[in-house]
């Protein structure tokens, strides 16, 4: 486990969890300083990338949030090649590298790509983060076909369910708008898939696990329209004020 390296940040949400002392093991680690995170990886015989640079309110360039995201991404790998123990590595991608492309028709697939172009002359929010992490996924797949080091990522769509950090995850925010009365939200809860956390950590453990893995491979579930969220949720939650479809 790797943590920000404020020395007061409150860890006490991971170190309180069961057998936490015999089984965590927390190490400070910087981005921009690579070189720390070599006593995290050696000895390792997989690695789960799950770490992205958030910045939705642009307080830095686009163009540096992913120079600075695709040269720490690309920092990790070539520690994973340095320990000559690490077998595999499996980074956690965004829908957001897929679904902005010019396809309109059928469905999309690990071969789907966002256009980056696009993205930039859409202007939505957001942009910068879509943006990043669609180019620093194909760095990292780049890198590792050139070096010969075995990745495999993983793209989810929003992720739901059960949380233990301090902070409402934005994904989980978004997804409950109807509970918290947030209509600002409702045009993008009509437009996404949803996959349950509990099912993201199992796609990672079973690629880092199944020797026949390759490339990319999206995460997610079947649609659910707003229409029918508002009868599941008005159904289940009757104590809430939920809008109906109407």
């Amino acid at each position: 486990m790797i943590s920000s390296t404020d020395s007061n940040k409150d860890l006490s949400y991971l170190t309180n969890l069961p057998n936490a002392l015999e089984k965590l093991q927390i190490f400070n680690a910087d981005l921009a300083q690579l070189e720390s995170f070599t006593p995290v990886i050696q000895g390792c015989t997989g690695v789960f990338h799950v770490a992205h640079l958030i910045d939705f309110e642009d307080k830095e360039p686009e163009q540096v949030k992913t120079r600075r995201s695709i040269d720490g991404t690309l920092g990790i790998l070539k520690a994973c090649l340095d320990s000559r123990t690490v077998k595999r590595v499996v980074y956690t991608s965004s829908r957001a590298t897929v679904v902005l492309n010019e396809k309109r028709e059928g469905i999309l697939d690990e071969s789907d790509w966002s256009d980056v172009d696009n993205i930039r002359s859409l202007e939505i929010f957001g942009a910068s983060y879509m943006i990043s992490k669609t180019l620093t996924e194909k760095a990292a797949l780049e890198f590792a076909e050139k070096h010969g080091l075995d990745l495999v990522t993983v793209i989810p769509t929003f992720i739901n369910g059960p949380f233990i950090c301090p902070r409402l995850p934005g994904s989980v925010c978004t997804s409950m708008a109807m509970i918290f009365g947030d209509r600002d939200q409702y045009k993008t809860l009509a437009k996404v898939l949803r996959v349950h956390v509990d099912d993201v950590a199992r796609a990672h453990i079973f690629l880092l696990e199944y020797p026949e893995a390759k490339g990319r491979y999206n995460c997610t579930t079947v649609e659910m329209t707003m229409d029918e969220m508002s009868e599941f949720l008005a159904a289940r939650y009757p104590k809430y004020p939920i809008p109906t479809p109407e």
